[in-house]
């Protein structure tokens, strides 16, 4: 009955997640200013894929991508001054909004709002 109970809540929390597929055009401040990111992602259920681009960091591919009901995270890899860092996000959805975190270790994370394009 337990194991039946487990399965009907993870298709209700499936069924209710907010697909997030399409572009989104993201601001943040960052120590020099405003900065921005275009993502493209592919939402399949829960399984979240995609890229990003920004003027500073290129073109990345978003790897380990979940959207959870309204919680989405996922991470890319980027080439920072000829270093591979991986940088995570973690978030939440909101209708066409999506407010993300950034983490770059170290303590260091940028704020971004992400505001779905047509």
């Amino acid at each position: 009955m337990k194991t039946l109970l487990a399965l009907l809540a993870l298709l209700a929390a499936t069924a209710f997640a907010a697909d997030v597929s399409g572009n989104w055009k993201a601001t943040a401040e960052g120590p020099q200013g405003a900065i921005e990111r275009t993502f493209t992602f592919q939402q399949h259920g829960t399984e979240l894929t995609g890229e990003t681009t920004s003027e500073m960091m290129g073109k990345s591919t978003i790897n380990e991508g979940k959207v959870e009901g309204e919680n989405i995270s996922f991470a890319i890899t980027v080439n920072f001054q000829g270093e591979e860092r991986k940088l995570t996000y973690h978030g939440k959805i909101s209708g066409d909004t999506i407010k993300l975190t950034s983490d770059f270790g170290g303590g260091m994370s940028i704020e971004w709002t992400l505001k779905k394009s047509s």
